[in-house]
């Protein structure tokens, strides 16, 4: 990768592809947004489905990729539907818990809300089991 022997970052792949088509439908909702109004309000919610869609695209083809059978791909299905639904429920009780705090003016908004998913990655990441 990159001219660097012995570093094999192919896994990356599907991250950044996912990554890629989320930042491209954002993009898009933004320039749909400012140039043409009448088309972002009849797409309405569609736009950030592609988003949805990409991310279970990608979760079929990492079970697909690891060679998952039926039942583990049932079984790692529903765990990442859980885990996620556990993921924003938590996200959206921190943030109404902070809508009625005291932050500085500099972090409001999308600031607190990147330092929040980081600490609840942390968090989530003791499930993994961290090895320092």
């Amino acid at each position: 990768w990159m001219g660097i022997k012995g570093v094999d970052l192919s896994f990356l792949a599907l991250l950044s592809c996912i990554g890629m088509i989320a930042a491209l439908v954002q993009i898009l909702e933004m320039i749909l947004d400012k140039f043409f109004p009448a088309l972002y309000h009849a797409l309405g919610v569609f736009l950030p489905l592609i988003t949805v869609n990409c991310a279970i695209l990608g979760g079929s083809l990492f079970m697909i990729e690891r060679d998952y059978n039926f039942g583990e791909s049932v079984t790692y299905g529903v765990g990442s539907g859980l885990g996620w639904a556990l993921a924003i429920t938590v996200m959206a009780g921190v943030r109404e818990k902070l809508k009625y705090s005291d932050i500085p003016a500099g972090l409001q908004g999308l600031g607190i809300t990147f330092i929040t998913a980081g600490l609840m990655s942390l968090g989530f990441m003791a499930f993994s089991g961290i090895q320092l």
